[in-house]
C-alpha cells in the first residue's frame, strides 16, 4: 500500500473538527458512531467552545492535539473550511475528509473557494475526501467516521467488499440493503465533489488491501479515467473484480453535441466502452450491485462466453419469468447438451426443453444435487441457474442443500440462484456459500450479463506518431487533410471562388460549400450532387454562396469543394471523440443523413487495431448484408477495417475533440472505401 492507504483506509487517530456536544446535531454522529461501533483508537474532538464532548476530552484547536493524526474530519460550516485546512497541514495530517458542500457544486463562488481549498492542501500535501463527503468506514478496523444515518443500525456486518460512493446518502442505502442480505462490507467511502481522491484513486488503493475481494463502485461521472484504468488492470492481476453502477444512461444532452458522432457516441455510450476496454463489469440495476460479487469473485473472465445459460425450476411461472428476463438481456436459456441428458437421465429427472421443470419430482436435495451438476456439465452454456418457488421461503435447508453440495462439487461452471418468494433465509444461506442469488429476475438477468460481458483488460495498440496540424477553425477541407495523413486520402479539388474552378476535374461531381461553422451543410443549401460539366459548377458554386449567405448568414464562407461522384454498395458513419470522462473513443454505424435516426453503431476506446475493427463491424446490423448475406455482393470490409484504425489513432492528437466521416462510402470487395465527407472539431 501507499503512505496514503492506512490513513484513509484505517486511521487509527482521528480529529473531528467542529463535533458538537449537542447528540441532536448532525455534526455529533461522527463520534457517536465511532465509539458505538466499537472504534477503539484515539479520537480527538475539537471544539474551542467545550471542555469535553459527549464524554470525551475536547481539544481547543488541531494543534493542541498530542501526537500525530491519521485523518481529520471537518464538520465545520462551508464558510470555516478554508481556514481550516492550513491548520490541518501545519499538524502534518496526511488527510481531511469535508463534510460541507458549497463548493464546486455551487456556482461560480463555490468553485473558486474549492480551488482556493485544494491549492492550500495541495502545496501542504494534505489529501483531500470530499467536499461533501459523507464520511468513510471501515467495517473490520471498527472505524465508522461518518455522519450517514444509516449507522444507527445495532451492528455493521462485516465482509470482504468495499464501496466506494460519490453519492453520500447511496453510501448508507447500499449499506443497510447489504445488511438486509447478509452482505458484508470491508470499506464504504464516500467522494462527494471529488476535488482531490477521487474514486478512482481509491479504487487503486482497494486493489491492495488484503480485506479486500471485490470493489463495487456508485458513479455519476468518471473522474481521472487514467487512474481508474490502472486500478482495473491491477485489480484484474491481482483477482479482484471491479463492478461498476453508473448514473447517466439517458441521451436527453446528445443535442449538445456539435457532429452526429457526438450524439451517437455520447458519454455513457463512452463510458460502456471505457469499461469494457478496461475490464470493469458494469450493473445497470442498483439491486444487481450487490447481488453480483459472488458471481465474480473467484473467477476470470470468460474467453468465448456462448451468451447461453441452463435453467432448472421448481415453478413454472417463475422460471419463464427468468427465461423472458435473460432472453430481453440477450442471453439464450438452451436445452441441455446430449452431456446434460445423460446426468438428467440417471438422476431419473426431465431433460425436454429449454426449461427444466422438476416441480413434480419434488425438491429433494439429492434430485437438485443432481440435476444441477448435469446442467454444469453442459458444455453449451456458461451458467447454471436453480429457480426455486415456496421451498425458498418455508423451507430453507431443504432448498438450498442441494445447491451448496452441487457449487462443492466444483463442475467448473458458475451455479447461481433466483429465488421467487421473499426467502431471507436462503439468501443468507447462500451468500455464506458463495453462491450468487437474485431476489428478481430482472437483477439475476442483469448481473449474469454483466458476467458474459465482462472481459479482461485489452492491451490498446501503439498509434504512433501523427504529425500534422489543424488551423484554429477548420472546415472540411481541413478535416480532408487530417483524414489524409491517416492514410483516407479521397482526390477533391479545393477553390476559393465560383469563378476559380480548377482544370482537370472528372464530371460529374458533387459541389459542397466550405465553412468552419456549418457541421450540417445540407440543411443550409450547400451541397449539390451530379454537376456535369465546368460551366454548371461555375453556376452552382455562385448559387449556393448565395443560398447559404441567405440560410446562415454569420457563417464564415472559406471556398468550395468538389468530388467527382462515386458510389457504393453502403455507406458508413466513421467517427471519433475524445469524451470528457472516459477519454478517446471510435464509432463505426450504417451511416448517411439517418445515422442518428437508427443509433445503428459499435463502439470502443480508442485506438483500435484490425481485430477489434473488424469485430465492431460484426456488431452493426446495417453493414451485415456487406458480408455477403444471402448472396448479395461483399463489400470492402477489409478497407473498412483499416480505416477504423486509422481514424482511431486520433487518440495520439489531443487537440482534437471529435472527427467524423459521414459517409464513408464502401465499394465492392478489393475497391476499397472513399471519403465523401468529413468534419472535425478542435479540442
Amino acid at each position: 500500500m501507499t503512505a496514503l492507504a492506512p490513513a484513509l483506509l484505517n486511521p487509527r487517530r482521528i480529529a473531528l473538527v467542529g463535533a458538537s456536544a449537542d447528540p441532536t446535531r448532525l455534526t455529533a454522529r461522527a463520534q457517536i458512531y465511532l465509539r458505538k461501533h466499537g472504534f477503539d483508537g484515539a479520537l480527538y474532538p475539537v471544539n474551542p467552545r467545550a471542555e469535553t464532548i459527549l464524554g470525551e476530552r475536547a481539544y481547543p484547536s488541531i494543534a493542541s492535539i498530542p501526537g500525530p493524526v491519521d485523518l481529520a474530519y471537518l464538520l465545520l460550516a462551508t464558510e470555516h473550511v478554508e481556514g481550516v485546512i492550513a491548520d490541518v497541514a501545519a499538524k502534518g495530517i496526511p488527510v481531511a475528509a469535508i463534510l460541507a458542500d458549497g463548493f464546486a457544486e455551487a456556482g461560480p463562488e463555490g468553485v473558486a473557494r474549492q480551488e482556493r481549498l485544494l491549492a492550500t492542501a495541495r502545496a501542504a500535501g494534505v489529501r483531500i475526501l470530499g467536499p461533501n463527503s459523507m464520511g468513510l468506514v471501515n467495517v473490520n478496523g471498527r472505524s465508522a467516521c461518518s455522519v450517514n444515518a444509516a449507522l444507527e443500525a445495532e451492528s455493521l456486518p462485516a465482509g470482504r467488499l468495499a464501496l466506494v460512493s460519490q453519492s453520500g446518502s447511496m453510501l448508507g442505502a447500499i449499506m443497510a440493503r447489504g445488511a438486509a442480505r447478509g452482505l458484508g462490507f470491508s470499506h464504504l467511502i464516500s467522494t462527494g465533489n471529488e476535488a482531490d481522491l477521487t474514486a478512482s484513486e481509491i479504487a487503486g488503493l482497494l486493489v491492495d488491501d488484503p480485506d479486500t475481494d471485490a470493489i463495487l463502485l456508485f458513479l455519476e461521472a468518471i473522474r481521472r479515467a487514467d487512474l481508474l484504468a490502472e486500478a482495473a488492470r491491477r485489480a484484474h492481476a491481482a483477482g479482484k473484480p471491479i463492478i461498476a453502477f453508473k448514473l447517466g444512461r439517458s441521451s436527453f444532452g446528445a443535442e449538445l453535441a456539435n457532429s452526429h458522432t457526438g450524439a451517437l457516441a455520447g458519454s455513457d455510450a463512452a463510458a460502456d466502452a471505457f469499461f469494457r476496454a478496461n475490464g470493469i463489469a458494469r450493473v445497470t440495476m442498483i439491486e444487481a450491485l450487490l447481488e453480483s460479487p459472488a458471481l465474480f469473485i473467484g473467477r476470470r473472465p470468460l474467453a468465448a462466453p456462448k451468451r447461453a445459460v441452463s435453467v432448472m425450476t421448481t415453478t413454472g411461472g417463475g422460471g419463464a419469468m427468468a427465461v423472458d428476463a435473460l432472453g430481453v438481456a440477450g442471453i439464450e436459456t438452451r436445452a441441455p447438451h446430449a452431456v446434460a441428458v445423460e446426468g438428467l437421465k440417471a438422476a431419473g429427472l426431465p431433460h425436454h426443453g429449454r426449461m427444466i421443470d422438476v416441480t413434480l419430482a419434488g425438491t429433494r436435495a439429492d434430485k437438485v444435487q443432481a440435476a444441477m451438476a448435469a446442467l454444469s456439465a453442459d458444455p453449451d452454456t456458461d451458467l447454471a441457474l436453480s429457480v426455486i418457488g415456496s421451498s425458498a421461503q418455508f423451507r430453507p435447508a431443504d432448498a438450498v442443500a442441494g445447491l451448496v453440495g452441487a457449487a462443492k462439487a466444483g463442475h467448473g461452471k458458475p451455479i447461481a440462484a433466483f429465488l421467487v418468494p421473499q426467502a431471507d433465509v436462503s439468501l443468507r444461506m447462500l451468500g455464506e456459500a458463495g453462491i450468487p442469488a437474485f431476489r428478481t429476475p430482472e437483477s439475476c438477468a442483469d448481473a449474469i450479463r454483466a458476467f458474459l460481458d465482462w472481459q479482461a483488460p485489452r492491451a490498446g495498440p501503439d498509434t504512433g506518431g501523427i504529425a500534422h496540424a489543424l488551423p484554429a477553425r477548420p472546415d472540411e477541407a481541413d478535416a480532408r487533410r487530417l483524414f489524409a495523413a491517416l492514410g483516407l486520402d479521397s482526390g477533391v479539388a479545393i477553390f476559393a471562388a465560383p469563378d476559380a474552378v480548377p482544370d482537370g476535374l472528372r464530371y460529374p461531381v458533387a459541389l459542397k460549400i466550405l465553412s468552419p461553422d456549418l457541421a450540417h451543410k445540407t440543411e443550409v443549401g450547400g451541397v449539390a450532387l451530379n454537376i456535369p460539366d465546368a460551366a454548371a459548377l461555375r453556376a452552382e458554386a455562385a448559387a449556393m454562396a448565395a443560398r447559404v449567405v441567405a440560410k446562415a448568414p454569420g457563417a464564415t464562407l472559406t471556398g468550395f469543394l468538389a468530388q467527382p461522384m462515386a458510389k457504393g454498395l453502403a455507406e458508413a458513419i466513421l467517427g471519433y471523440r475524445r469524451d470528457p470522462e472516459s477519454g478517446p473513443v471510435v464509432l463505426v454505424g450504417a451511416g448517411g443523413v439517418m445515422a442518428e435516426l437508427h443509433r445503428d453503431t459499435a463502439l470502443r476506446c480508442a485506438p483500435v487495431g484490425l481485430d477489434e475493427a473488424h469485430a465492431m463491424i460484426t456488431e452493426v446490423k446495417g453493414l451485415k448484408p456487406l458480408a455477403g448475406w444471402r448472396g448479395l455482393p461483399k463489400g470492402d470490409l477489409d478497407a473498412l477495417a483499416r480505416a477504423i484504425v486509422a481514424v482511431s489513432r486520433l487518440a495520439a492528437l489531443p487537440d482534437i475533440a471529435e472527427a467524423e466521416i459521414n459517409p464513408l462510402i464502401i465499394h465492392a470487395e478489393g475497391q476499397g472505401v472513399t471519403v465523401a465527407d468529413a468534419w472535425v472539431v478542435r479540442a
